[in-house]
């Protein structure tokens, strides 16, 4: 009878066990590790869907201006540069200092676009066009550029090129360039011109048009958002794991030393 009195002393409580099972122990190290970086996680992820969000109203915005029906250069001249204004081109293009936009490749092949002054007679002013892209497979022979040499009419759109950084000097033409710089070529050639690039629909003197509105599809942000918070939940599951399998280590280890 003192036997059994003594050894029911001694044995485990089945709740008190569930108890410490059941505790949480993931240690200061993981728990400082996934303060720092659960949060920069989550924040990532909702960085990019509010870059996602941006992408598409910019496409929306973008899509109604290129429904507008186009307007002179004339009456460009009295807004506010933007992009994505349709215009009506009326003039001729200068064959004589042409642009190559360096760098650009459309299905894997590398190629330039072709940039060329333009004069509308219309709203009297020179206009750096951009008439497409254009392959180019050997770099060591020039690319092929076909210039009408008659007055044409023309529809295109406005692009506002990002801040270009200075541009030294170049002697010759065709010139390789590798930004848009609408102010230095106007200031190399002597004349007063739009600071805007101005994009050609189809149509003629048009060479392969197909830009892109942006660089990045909205549907990629979403992946790239998709992929962070995919991350944080590991992070959390894994710190979750870690501290169970922690208190049970160390329940296992409490309870073999009292045995």
């Amino acid at each position: 009878m003192q036997y059994s009195q003594h050894a029911s002393e001694h044995r485990p409580d089945p709740a008190q066990e569930g108890r410490a099972t059941r505790a949480f122990r993931p240690g200061i190290a993981p728990t400082l590790v996934v303060l720092a970086l659960l949060p920069v996680l989550i924040g990532l992820g909702f960085w990019q869907l509010s870059r996602a969000a941006e992408k598409r109203t910019l496409l929306a915005a973008a899509e109604v201006q290129r429904q507008q029906d186009p307007i002179s250069i004339a009456e460009l001249e009295r807004q506010p540069p933007r992009s994505y204004v349709r215009v009506r081109l009326q003039g001729q293009l200068d064959a004589e200092h042409t642009a190559l936009l360096d760098n650009r490749t459309r299905n894997g092949q590398a190629g330039v676009e072709v940039l060329q002054p333009f004069f509308d007679r219309v709203g009297h002013q020179w206009l750096l066009v951009n008439r497409g892209w254009v392959p180019w497979p050997d770099r060591r022979v020039p690319p092929k550029i076909d210039t009408p040499s008659h007055d044409l009419l023309l529809d295109a759109w406005t692009y506002t090129p990002l801040a270009a950084d200075p541009s030294a000097p170049l002697a010759g033409w065709p010139r390789l360039i590798t930004q848009v710089n609408a102010p230095f070529l106007w200031d190399q050639l002597g004349r007063e011109g739009s600071p805007l690039e101005i994009r050609l629909e189809p149509g003629d003197a048009a060479f392969d048009t197909d830009w892109p509105i942006v660089a990045m599809p909205p549907e990629r942000h979403v992946g790239y958002a998709v992929q962070w918070f995919a991350l944080a939940i590991a992070l959390s599951a894994l710190y979750l794991y870690l501290g169970i399998r922690r208190a049970r280590e160390t329940f296992d280890h409490d309870r073999h030393d009292s045995a």
